[in-house]
């Protein structure tokens, strides 16, 4: 399931408490699932890395008392009086852990308790992995330890994608390449798997996107890989050719429009992310109405993916309205 299925999925697991654990490849984006319900929910989040520690570890160590000893839990798991009485232990990567620690997280994921430790009532346990197939060093998950979980599989999406890349300040010719391109958004195809496109690595080309085209190419390469990094390079390269937004805006019957595919894509979004005033939104329309019609519904949709407020104006009632067949079908 896309990211924004899984997100729900897991916030039903989340409500009956029940430990739950995320399936994907590596970037795709299960952590910042995890980190984004926190968020909304005012919630910390504790990561223990069970692949960091050593059975001993997750017990504690002893404390001699009289003829006996006592374990005292590890400090970084959630204590009620210094994290407060809900939140969320997230055990991320925790199927690159060796077997005997795994096999030490039974009794905490099904019985919230480990030694003399016990996870606070309001706390739910969270945990994610990549599979075996995507080379990122998982092992087999002990099945005792498994069927203590419910699973989500996560699938990369670019609509997804592209709703939390708005809403991250992700640059907009970032989100039309792979709107272009969408293929690219993770892929582990070839020999070097070192580098390679994932969500999270976009993420970071966006980070690098405005430095100097003699040396974007390999700050990308290294990010991406050189095969996804040199389409992306000939994407950006067909925006010298795009009219200013600021004529589009203004001008939207005479602006000129571009004839190359990937062009269009590049210049739709860019609006997309532009448009803030109901004027605004109706003369990107026009423009955008000028070449395929696929590209006026991805500059609308987009638009209102990025600011829910653009949804109430008279511009995109209109434009809905006359496209209604296309919003909702037939």
């Amino acid at each position: 399931m896309n990211l924004h299925d899984a997100t729900e999925t897991l916030t039903d697991y989340l409500e009956a408490d029940i430990p739950s654990m995320l399936w994907g490849a590596p970037g795709i984006g299960k952590s910042d699932i995890v980190k984004s319900i926190a968020k909304e929910r005012g919630w910390p989040m504790i990561d223990f890395r069970a692949n960091l520690r050593d059975p001993v570890d997750l017990r504690g160590l002893p404390s001699i008392k009289g003829d006996t000893s006592k374990w005292l839990p590890p400090h970084d798991l959630p204590n009620a009086d210094r994290d407060g009485s809900e939140g969320i232990l997230f055990l991320d990567e925790i199927n690159t852990a060796a077997p005997s620690m795994q096999a030490a997280c039974f009794g905490l994921v099904l019985d919230r308790k480990v030694g003399e430790y016990q996870l606070p009532p309001g706390w739910r346990i969270v945990a994610a992995g990549n599979r075996q197939s995507d080379k990122a060093a998982a092992q087999r998950m002990p099945t005792a330890l498994a069927n203590r979980f419910a699973h989500i599989d996560v699938e990369h999406d670019v609509e997804t994608f592209a709703r939390w890349a708005y809403k991250n300040t992700i640059d907009p010719m970032v989100i039309a390449f792979l709107k272009f391109r969408p293929g690219l958004l993770h892929s582990m195809e070839g020999s070097d798997v070192r580098a390679f496109p994932s969500p999270r690595q976009w993420a970071s080309v966006s980070k690098v996107a405005t430095a100097p085209q003699h040396r974007l190419l390999r700050l990308v390469s290294g990010l991406v890989g050189s095969g996804a990094a040199s389409e992306f390079m000939g994407f950006l390269r067909t925006l010298k050719d795009l009219p200013s937004l600021d004529l589009v805006l203004t001008q939207p019957e005479r602006a000129p429009v571009p004839k190359d595919r990937s062009a269009m894509f590049a210049i739709s979004i860019a609006l997309a992310a532009r448009v803030e005033t109901s004027g605004e939104l109706e003369n990107a329309a026009i423009y955008c109405g000028r070449m395929p019609g696929e590209f006026e519904v991805l500059m609308m949709t987009d638009a209102v993916n990025r600011d829910i407020a653009l949804s109430h104006t008279a511009a995109y009632s209109d434009w809905a309205q006359r496209n209604k067949d296309i919003i909702f079908g037939d």
